[in-house]
């Protein structure tokens, strides 16, 4: 008799593990890179200018395709583009540890800020899926966004050993065995979404999206050395006003628009956003000033420098596990609103760190600010998925990480800016830089209180 062979059951948390596989990799690609920069500019003799590049090329495809990519996810499936992201990023990352000079490195890093861009709205879309139940589904992005934050943050770490031990390529080559495993457990685990091919592509909305935010991330990145004034600098944001404001006329007038603006009448969607740009404000500021501040001010090496941020990193994943219990008993406004004022409190804290200070000190800021952060994210995301309909998950989702992507961009800007090595001293620099972050999470909480006026029960509210 002939077998026949059957199909394996699909795992949810398998599907969990996929996506979080994506995300990790995606998060650890942001810091990783920055404590190999000396190396690689020894491996490929190349000049300030083009090393620059090669931390913003990834930053400025990731941050100008992401609406882009969860139009893609409503519309081909959310398994097919996460799937195709996932690949993209990890022949990308191959490539880069293979260069043999800068513009191939460059051109590498720019491939992998597209896969990136088509993982992560696409990775949420799974989510959503594969945990249709409210509360499971709020534990599970509560630990697929502390995977992803804890390799945010572990970033320097895993980069000072993987240069050290074995050599700059490294960093990216160590992404190819991920990326495997993770599109197979794609592949065989994760349930698709719903497929809205009759949605027509906004070809104007998409082109004018990508260089409204690839004008803005580009003038922000930038003024870390030209500075806000400059000709260069103010261009940039000039260009990204007038095209963003052509986006939204374009955008009203589409019968099938990229991004529908009928989606920020969803108060969940706006204060989501809202918060989740300030996160990023604060906490991508934070370690690219505090890396700045560790190896100038307090002359550490950067894997001293990467076992500092150990302290903040270690209670990530509990805290976004204690994120997805609260959010999935109380609502997701409970924590949202704690952790912007627990990071807040971690910000305001900056301004009593000196090059003396003690380990402690140093480390109780960081903490309150990596507590904060993770207790946040997590409700945020479930925010979106529980209030907007499921053929919009992938754009709304885009909208969120846009808005955290440009959040993080200014972020670094804005504490680059005030945190020069050849400008000022270190620790005042940092001192005056702790202000716009406790004003921006202010600004959050406030937002919360206010635009939130339930506690978005998972009971009660329910995909509204």
């Amino acid at each position: 008799m002939r077998r026949h062979l059957v199909p394996p059951a699909r795992s949810s948390n398998l599907a969990l593990l996929a996506t979080s596989l994506g995300f990790v990799i995606i998060c650890l690609d942001v810091t990783v890179v920055n404590v190999a920069l000396a190396r690689i500019r020894e491996g490929l003799a190349i000049d300030s200018t083009a090393l620059e590049w090669v931390v913003n090329a990834y930053t400025l495809a990731f941050a100008s395709l992401l609406l882009s990519a969860g139009a893609l996810a409503d519309r081909f499936g959310a398994r097919r583009v996460f799937v195709a992201g996932f690949a993209v990023f990890t022949c990308a990352s191959v490539a880069c540890g293979l260069s043999g000079g800068a513009t191939m490195l460059i051109v590498s890093r720019l491939l992998q800020g597209v896969g990136a861009a088509l993982c992560v709205p696409s990775s949420l879309a799974l989510l959503g899926a594969a945990f249709p139940e409210p509360h499971a589904r709020a534990k599970a992005v509560s630990i697929w966004a502390g995977t992803a934050a804890l390799a945010l943050g572990a970033g320097p770490l895993v980069g000072g050993v993987l240069v050290d031990c074995f050599g700059w390529p490294a960093i990216f080559l160590i992404n190819m065995p991920i990326g495997i495993a993770g599109i197979w457990l794609t592949l065989a685990h994760a349930p698709d979404t719903v497929r809205h091919a009759a949605r027509r592509i906004d070809l104007a909305g998409q082109t004018l999206a990508i260089i409204t935010l690839a004008a803005l991330t580009y003038a922000v990145v930038e003024s870390g050395t030209r500075g806000w004034t400059s000709v260069t600098v103010m261009t940039g944001l000039a260009a990204a006003v007038a095209t963003g404001a052509v986006f939204v006329t374009v955008e009203a007038r589409h019968t099938q628009p990229l991004l529908p603006l009928t989606l920020f009448r969803n108060a969940a969607v706006n204060v989501s956003a809202i918060t989740g740009l300030s996160l990023n404000f604060g906490y991508y500021g934070l370690m690219f000033a505090m890396s700045l501040f560790f190896q100038n001010a307090r002359h550490d090496t950067p894997l001293e420098t990467g076992l500092a941020f150990l302290p903040m990193t270690a209670v990530v994943t509990v805290a976004n596990i204690a994120s997805g219990t609260l959010t999935a008993r109380f609502g997701y406004r409970l924590p949202m609103a704690f952790g912007q004022a627990l990071a807040a409190l971690g910000y305001f804290s900056l301004v009593f760190v000196h090059a003396q200070s003690s380990a402690l000190a140093v480390a109780l800021p960081l903490l309150a600010v990596g507590v904060g952060v993770a207790l946040a994210v997590p409700s945020i995301n479930t925010a979106v998925l529980t209030h907007v309909d499921p053929s919009c998950i992938g754009i709304a989702s885009g909208v969120l990480n846009t808005a955290r992507q440009i959040g993080g961009v200014v972020g670094v800007g804005v504490f680059g800016s005030l945190v020069r090595p050849e400008l000022n001293d270190l620790a005042e620099g940092l001192h005056v830089a702790a202000i716009p972050a406790v004003v921006v999470s202010l600004s959050s909480l406030l937002t919360i209180v206010l635009g939130l006026k339930t506690s978005g029960s998972l009971v009660t509210d329910g995909a509204g």
